[in-house]
């Protein structure tokens, strides 16, 4: 009870500052954000692009690209046209982009969203665009092997015989997104003749980690999406004469693969778990560690492949390869498309592809070239300012934040997150299946298309409501501001009434009138939480980049109440916590639709999770910071505790007297507060006006709401059978 009473006292203390704060309300999406603040780009050298050579182009299609096994794979081939309107027939170098989305989609205006910068910007000023369908894909024979082995050897292949051709110079580049992206990292991780540097935007790292099961649930939301789109696009009518022939062939193979694919892994399958068929298409073990041509890199903090490309980034800077990323608020569309790049204020992606191309494929000079694009320029969330680095992760500092108090699910009491002195707490968990509906999470994970239309932006811009589907735990209002840049660990001692379960975590800033602003999350199965600390990214002794083996020999589940560390990959995020904001950690079981169990291990994601914080169980969140470990806010911390600790002193003294009407605890719940009260007193950051912050906002209420009410029916569910059983248990023992 005492705990209890802690948490409730705790809570208050933390809340109460906020009621005084008159701070204007702080931008909380990106977008917003950036066009309040423009970029402080570092002083340039005056570079401007090169005017146009060709005043036009000219598009030759269904060009026969032979392959050692046999199988032809068909190519258009963009080329400039001189001001007589002839062909130029210089030989130039060529710009190859493999894609699986249909050359003739990638080529048509309405492919730009997923093709990339116009190529016409390039091949008006001396280049070639070569557009390749993928095996198995659009009008290319062969079946689709999803990035396997063969593959990967027709990406080397493509780019030779690019460079044989006699309309190229021997010079090849790379470009496109996604999937245009990680070919590229395949094919220079072969070292073929000819391919000079390389422009990936988005790309993966590691296959399963990143997307397909990460913290080892499937990815629902975006992978049976992936595998549609990719087989639509393979039946766009093409001109050649072997287009019936490769229509019935992606029919038939490649339809039933990704079933099949699809099937394996709902049904609890080798494909559920990593392995031999992941690992062989991860770029981060495959390829990049042989790669080195020049690399620039584009990648979005919200974006599909948010954990897997600044890894790429980092592996290829610590060997030494030319490279250079830009990380910007962006989820996978906008990512691919680029639109927002020049809001780095380092110039559009065609100029900065002409500028790379130029100087590493052309060979021309650009003394400036490092001096005007700093190695790592990344968009700080919750400041809305672009920050240039010479590095990405190396002089960062481990702050560790402890767990403290307990919090409650709908609508209860926030524990603390301290680096003080802790309050020994436990918080249950209840399984919601709702539960990451209303959050960023969902726009991201389908790729961003609910941004397209808007549909989701009130969710974006407020967790509040879906934090209020789990437990929180944050700190007190900070006193300084708390810069955060790369991978968060969140190790949360866990216990679960089935010994299974997911843990999905998000990382939030809370400005002074209650908006929650989620800045990542991250998420882990309790039964593959087997931790490989050699494989795992430490800083200062704590890990800050869990790394779980997340096979099907790794997995245990536990027995019911059993207690273990569960440490929970949060994607990597730049962002800073303001003076005056909270830094906030809440935890789900569900992250609907981003992420569901396999078929056969459903029933174990059904239960109560319960986290344990105490001195034998210290769970805590580790992030990595710049400039401060966050240690300015202790002060603040300790005035919070004293008040919770003169509190707690004066409610014993109360409880030795004997209850007086209308106060005390019964069985966990706050008793003596009004039905239904919401005061900041119990829900720290739910104000009245938090629901209401932020454009657009309140036309999303009714279907937040609705969506809570579901939950709580389930929630309550959940609870009378938790207690039920628990009661049962006990007149078992006695």
């Amino acid at each position: 009870m005492r705990l209890l009473t802690a948490a409730a006292l705790t809570a208050a203390a933390l809340v109460a500052p906020v009621a005084a704060t008159a701070a204007p309300p702080i931008p909380t999406s990106a977008a917003a954000a950036a066009v309040a603040t423009a970029p402080a780009a570092p002083a340039g050298s005056g570079w401007e692009p090169r005017p146009e050579e060709h005043p036009a182009t000219v598009v030759e299609t269904d060009l026969e690209i032979p392959t050692s096994d046999g199988t032809v794979l068909l190519a258009d081939l963009k080329r400039p046209v001189d001001a007589d309107g002839q062909v130029v027939d210089a030989a130039l170098p060529v710009v190859v982009t493999i894609t699986a989305y249909s050359k003739t989609v990638i080529g048509s205006p309405s492919g730009a969203t997923l093709g990339g910068a116009d190529p016409e910007f390039l091949v008006k000023r001396g280049y070639l665009q070569l557009t390749v369908d993928a095996r198995g894909t659009g009008s290319s024979g062969g079946t689709w092997q999803v990035f396997g082995e063969r593959e990967q050897l027709d990406a080397k292949e493509i780019v030779e015989w690019a460079a044989q051709q006699p309309w190229s110079n021997g010079s090849v580049a790379m470009s496109g997104p996604s999937y245009m992206g990680i070919s590229q990292l395949f094919a220079a991780g072969q070292n073929p003749e000819g391919l000079k540097a390389i422009f990936p935007q988005v790309p993966t790292a590691e296959v399963y980690r990143d997307i397909v099961a990460s913290g080892g649930q499937l990815d629902t939301g975006f992978m049976p999406l992936w595998l549609g789109l990719v087989n639509l696009t393979g039946l766009v009518p093409s001109t050649s004469p072997q287009a019936v022939e490769n229509l019935l062939t992606h029919l038939v193979g490649n339809g039933a693969s990704s079933i099949q694919l699809l099937l394996e892994a709902a049904l609890g399958g080798p494909q559920a778990y990593d392995g031999e068929f992941y690992e062989s298409r991860s770029t981060i073990t495959n390829s990049v560690p042989n790669i080195d041509v020049p690399t620039f890199l584009i990648g979005g903090e919200y974006d599909l492949f948010q954990r897997g490309t600044p890894l790429v980034y980092q592996a290829l800077r610590e060997r030494g390869v030319p490279v250079k990323m830009i990380l910007g608020p962006w989820d996978h569309l906008q990512g691919s498309n680029g639109q927002g790049v020049p809001d780095a204020g380092l110039g559009t992606l065609g100029e900065l592809q002409l500028r790379w191309f130029d100087h590493y494929v052309k060979g021309l000079p650009d003394p400036a070239l490092d001096s005007d694009l700093p190695s790592f320029s990344y968009y700080e969330l919750g400041s809305g300012q672009w920050q240039y680095r010479d590095s990405y992760l190396s002089d960062q500092t481990a702050a560790s934040f402890k767990l403290s108090g307990s919090s409650t699910t709908l609508g209860g009491a926030s524990g603390q997150l301290t680096q003080g002195e802790v309050v020994a707490g436990s918080s249950q968990i209840l399984p919601i299946p709702v539960a990451g509906l209303c959050s960023r999470s969902t726009s991201q994970w389908t790729a961003g298309v609910l941004n397209l239309i808007g549909a989701w932006e009130a969710c974006n811009q407020n967790a509040a409501l879906n934090d209020a589907t789990g437990v929180v735990y944050e700190t007190a209002p900070l006193t300084s501001d708390l810069n955060i840049l790369g991978p968060i660990n969140a190790r949360l001692y866990t216990s679960s009434t089935t010994g299974d379960g997911m843990l999905s975590v998000s990382v939030s800033r809370v400005t002074p009138d209650g908006v929650v602003d989620r800045l990542t999350g991250g998420w882990q199965v309790i039964s593959l939480a087997e931790l490989d600390e050699s494989r795992s990214v430490t800083l200062d002794g704590e890990i800050i980049q869990p790394w779980h083996p997340f096979t099907q020999e790794s997995r245990r589940v536990l027995a019911p109440g059993e207690i273990v560390p569960v440490d929970v990959e949060v994607f990597p995020t730049g962002a800073v916590v303001n003076e005056g904001e909270r830094l906030r950690i809440s935890v789900q079981s569900f992250d609907t639709p981003h992420l569901l169990s396999p078929l056969t291990n459903l029933a174990g994601q059904l239960g109560v999770i319960t986290i344990h914080n105490d001195a034998e169980h210290p769970s805590r969140l580790t992030l990595p910071t710049l400039g401060t470990s966050g240690s300015d806010n202790a002060e603040a911390e300790s005035a919070v505790l004293e008040d919770v600790r003169s509190a707690l002193d004066a409610a014993d003294t109360s409880a030795a007297a004997g209850p007086g009407p209308g106060s005390g605890y019964d069985g966990g719940e706050v008793t003596g507060s009004p039905e239904g009260d919401t005061s900041d007193s119990f829900v720290p950051g739910y104000t009245a006006t938090a629901a209401t912050t932020g454009p657009g906002t309140a036309s999303g209420l009714p279907i937040a709401w609705l969506l809570l009410l579901g939950a709580g029916t389930l929630a309550a569910a959940s609870v009378v059978r938790h207690r039920f059983l628990g009661r049962a248990r006990e007149h078992t023992r006695h």
